[in-house]
């Protein structure tokens, strides 16, 4: 089954960003565009479209207009267009289970907003079954231009960032791009290091080199699948969320592994992609575990 590129919009000036950003994806990727408004019926006396049927009309008219433009900028790309009345997260959630990847709008350097106001964004990042791609209101094609990286981190053992790279070879073979490998690496306290790990640093020549060792790995399968793909590895003592960060400003996209959990006052993301959706300048990708 072939899987679109699905794009949230709610008629916020992001929404309206990611729509452009996920057009270009799929005419890159060579596959169907969907849109999904989703909306509510808003019982509220100020609102002139008081009735069900006039707000369902003027959302349907808001999408129309959006796809619209669209059609307009990319001649022969298949787009379906879906307003579908219900809850924001049920209905984006559901759209990822069949989608190639989930792309939305995000303001960032705060809270998330249009689609992903409160806990909504980080309820659709742990349960999308799809990579979830955020885009800024100021993004611009001509950010996906040579010279621009996609930033994937990468940590842990090779199959624990699997995902993220995979998507991140993916995309930069797409687009020709460079991907830049980013591995940051802390000091571990003393009492962590056991015999055996103490023996692993050894044979590699202290921590640094260990680090890289270890990134060299990870990426191996990657290089063997896309070898016309130029890659940067990155080793820095640092976390990796400021490490990341400080690459971003050169980035056309960065892409982060999820690490999501759910807890008694709601569903939570790993620190490192809420720093990166927070403060990244490009767009940032959140890919699920493989």
């Amino acid at each position: 089954m072939t899987r679109p590129i699905t794009a949230g919009i709610d008629g916020t000036e992001e929404s309206l960003a990611a729509l452009a950003w996920a057009a270009r994806e799929a005419v890159r990727r060579d596959l169907p565009l969907r849109v999904v408004h989703a909306w509510r019926f808003e019982a509220h006396d100020a609102l002139e479209t008081g009735d069900r049927a006039a707000q369902e009309q003027w959302v349907r008219d808001a999408a129309e207009e959006a796809v619209r433009a669209v059609r307009e900028h990319h001649g022969g790309l298949d787009v379906i267009t879906d307003v579908l009345e219900g809850d924001a997260v049920e209905t984006l959630t559901a759209a990822a289970a069949d989608a190639g990847m989930l792309v939305l709008g995000s303001r960032g350097h705060g809270r998330l907003v249009g689609f992903l106001v409160g806990s909504v964004g980080q309820q659709v990042i742990v349960d999308a079954a799809c990579p979830v791609v955020f885009v800024r209101a100021g993004d611009k094609a001509s950010g996906e231009v040579a010279g621009h990286e996609i930033v994937v981190g990468q940590e842990g053992d090779p199959e624990d960032s699997a995902a993220a790279l995979g998507f991140a070879f993916e995309t930069a073979a797409r687009r020709g791009a460079t991907v830049r490998a980013v591995r940051a690496w802390t000091l571990p306290p003393v009492f962590a290091y056991s015999p055996a790990s103490l023996q692993l640093l050894d044979d590699a020549g202290g921590l640094e080199p260990f680090e890289r060792k270890n990134l060299a790995a990870a990426l191996a399968p990657w290089r063997e699948r896309y070898p016309d793909v130029h890659v940067v590895e990155h080793v820095e003592m640092g976390s990796a969320g400021q490490v990341l960060l400080s690459v971003s400003g050169t980035a056309q996209l960065m892409v982060v592994g999820r690490r999501a959990r759910r807890s008694a006052v709601g569903a939570r993301i790993g620190s490192v992609a809420g720093g990166v959706l927070h403060h990244a300048d490009c767009p940032v990708a959140v890919v699920p575990p493989a």
